[in-house]
């Protein structure tokens, strides 16, 4: 069975970090395109933060601006998110998502069920 569990979100002040953590099973990492994370505010849209590919390729929404960083470990069947540098415009939750594809196109079908994370200033 698919499944995609995040794990990882709290509060923070401006400044901290925190490492977002997405436990797949069902084979999910070894047949995607792509794996990725994804946040949405109150209010606001779904936006895609980060995304890795199957070979390690590493894509960041331009608000990253460096402050992030995506990693997988396809032995564990995980996709990591370390966030730095945190402030409250990143407050959100948090959703691992998976491309399956064919083809491949950044098509997220496939959801986990989303973590908070609180910036407080």
């Amino acid at each position: 069975q698919v499944q995609l569990v995040e794990s990882g979100g709290g509060s923070v002040q401006t400044g901290g970090s925190l490492k977002l953590t997405c436990t797949t099973s069902g084979g999910v990492m070894s047949t995607s395109c792509d794996m990725g994370w994804l946040r949405q505010a109150p209010g606001k849209e779904r936006e895609l933060v980060s995304a890795i590919s199957r070979s390690g390729s590493t894509h960041y929404a331009s608000f990253v601006q460096g402050r992030f960083r995506i990693s997988r470990d396809d032995a564990e069947g995980r996709v990591y998110l370390q966030m730095n540098l945190l402030h409250p415009a990143d407050t959100a939750v948090y959703y691992c998502a998976a491309d399956p594809g064919p083809p491949c196109g950044r098509d997220w079908t496939v959801w986990g069920q989303g973590t908070q994370v609180t910036v407080s200033s």
